[in-house]
């Protein structure tokens, strides 16, 4: 790797009617839906214990189905509203069948077949968007009257992310023996009724105290409110217990444009239990006062603005050459050229799938693409960053297809070895990002593996360097074996540590290829590059922000 190659945004589409209008050709209307889910009256399968449960959301594509994504896992609950939603893309004259999975997630393990099953819903993206709120009762579980609440929202544009901190004082006192252990959930509107709610956020939980202040958080407008500024936000405060039966404290009912005043004015918000109110009556004041003490909105720019304002994204691919991968000549092999596949195997998947992605974005098309864990030639020499090509002068190749004619030609040209180090490819790329700050070039490192690592200390500690670096890393698993290192280093709900250092931002984003293949020569391309590179427009614009560096304005053409 030379030198950092970029690419550009591709240029905007003509407009009806000019050049590159063709009446022939027709494209479905489609918008970005949100997905929100909760159930009620679940099994319970933990014996000292409530179940803890998540949720997984699977669409039908040509008769398979694909994973979507899953939601945090809450512990100790029967009655479950989820934080996490599911953002999908709705086509209005397609009909997109979905599923949804119950799990009480008991074990640590990322397998669904190792945890218990407690139901599952089929239906249609049109039904729950035609839906004010799609209810539907679990099928495939033993337990009756299990039922899923399924609310979707089409996402409007907002570029706003909300700074806030809470407060408290004087709340019930819950804890027989002790104060309270308060945490709150902030819940948006759902519905035209005005009377269903979907969870935002939770908070952390400060333990045995009755005038907390909880830690400083941030959350998009369009997670909080949809960009509606007088959307109806609902607090409820609770008292956490450790078999889960949190008691209520109390709540109240504002908007994001009351809490900025609110935050002003330094005005106290009575928390109301209104079951204690009715019994007390007049003697009845509240259950404690919140106080925002900080809610600030921000304009955040947009990953398309620093894309447009000249930022070059730098794409490097590296391939796992171990030979732990299998004999290439044999059937069984990962890296075997499978006449009924094409000539495919899942290494070929993976490049070809992301690689047609990014190659649009790029203009020269050039790539630089390593390969690790191999004996080389001419002298045989093991190696954990050689260049894909076998070349000595450049590890460029040209596009997609010399991507694919380079593995092709090291497949046949070295002998897979060992050990699977991942920390050498890392540093290899981190070294570039690292004499690149200014925040006009970004790079990305896309490994692709067996997951088999053997060097898992020492990558940690690589991934924690290069996070005060503008770098991402995405991790392709092939195969079947056991990817739980791999999870490890994706940071999505633990910060990743290694010889007492932390990780500042989480650069990883994990994905198994084999939720993306189907059988014969079926694998479905979009939800695996959409998996794929998911993450990395927030990881490049939090790098971007945490660094101070704002978008460049680009003249507009004449």
């Amino acid at each position: 790797m030379n030198q950092p190659g970029g690419f550009n945004m591709p240029s905007a589409p003509s407009a009806p009617g000019g050049p590159g209008f063709d009446p022939s050709s027709t494209s479905l209307p489609t918008s970005t839906v949100e997905i929100s889910v909760r159930c009620t009256d679940l099994a319970d399968k933990d014996l000292m214990s409530k179940s803890d449960p998540i949720c997984v959301m699977f669409i039908q594509k040509q008769g398979k189905w694909f994973e979507i994504g899953r939601t945090e896992m809450i512990a100790d609950t029967l009655n479950p509203s989820w934080e996490k939603k599911f953002v999908v893309d709705y086509s209005f004259e397609e009909r997109q069948v979905v599923k949804f999975e119950i799990y009480d997630w008991d074990v640590d393990s990322k397998i669904l077949s190792d945890h218990d099953f407690l139901g599952r819903s089929e239906t249609t993206l049109g039904t729950i968007v035609s839906s004010n709120e799609y209810i539907a009762v679990l099928r495939d579980v033993n337990k009756s009257g299990s039922k899923i609440y399924i609310f979707a929202e089409e996402l409007k544009s907002s570029k706003e992310v909300i700074k806030m901190q809470l407060r408290a004082e004087k709340l019930d006192k819950k804890d027989f023996f002790g104060k309270s252990d308060p945490y709150f959930v902030i819940s948006k509107s759902a519905g035209s009724s005005g009377q269903k709610w979907s969870v935002v956020k939770r908070s952390e939980v400060i333990m045995k105290n009755l005038s907390p202040t909880w830690a400083p958080f941030e959350l998009s407008a369009k997670l909080l409110c949809n960009g509606d500024h007088t959307r109806p936000l609902k607090f409820d405060v609770y008292d956490w217990d450790s078999d889960g039966s949190h008691d209520y404290i109390g709540s109240f009912v504002t908007s994001l444009e009351k809490l900025e005043m609110s935050a002003v004015e330094q005005t106290g918000i009575p928390c109301i239990n209104d079951e204690k109110k009715r019994k007390k009556g007049n003697k009845y004041k509240d259950s404690g006062v919140v106080f925002i003490k900080s809610c600030q909105i921000e304009t955040q720019p947009t990953f398309v603005e620093y894309l447009q304002g000249g930022v070059s994204m730098n794409f490097s691919v590296a391939v796992d050459f171990t030979a732990s991968n299998g004999d290439p000549r044999q059937p069984q092999s990962l890296h075997f050229f499978d006449p009924n596949r094409g000539g495919e195997n899942q290494y070929t998947t993976a490049i070809r799938s992301v690689g047609e992605i990014i190659q649009d974005y790029d203009t020269d098309k050039q790539f630089p693409a390593l390969g690790f864990g191999a004996q080389i030639p001419p002298s045989g020499q093991v190696s954990h960053e050689f260049f894909l090509n076998l070349r000595q002068d450049s590890p460029y190749c040209s596009g997609v297809d010399g991507l694919l004619a380079a593995y092709w030609n090291t497949i046949q040209n070295v002998r897979l070895y060992g050990p699977t180090n991942f920390a050498p490819v890392i540093n290899h790329v981190a070294n570039f990002a690292r004499a690149y700050q200014t925040g006009d070039q970004y790079f990305v490192l896309l490994i692709i593996t067996d997951g088999i690592i053997t060097d898992l200390d020492q990558t940690k500690l690589a991934i924690i360097n290069a996070c005060e670096l503008p770098f991402s890393l995405i991790i392709v698993g092939v195969g079947n074996e056991d990817f739980s290192s791999m999870e490890e280093l994706d940071g999505d709900t633990k910060k990743l540590s290694a010889f007492g250092k932390t990780a500042s931002r989480d650069i990883v984003q994990f994905v198994e290829l084999r939720k993306f293949v189907g059988q014969g020569n079926f694998w479905n391309k979009e939800l695996l590059a959409k998996d794929v590179l998911a993450e990395i427009p927030q990881q490049f614009v939090g790098w971007m922000k945490a660094h101070g560096i704002t978008p460049k304005t680009v003249p507009k053409p004449h």
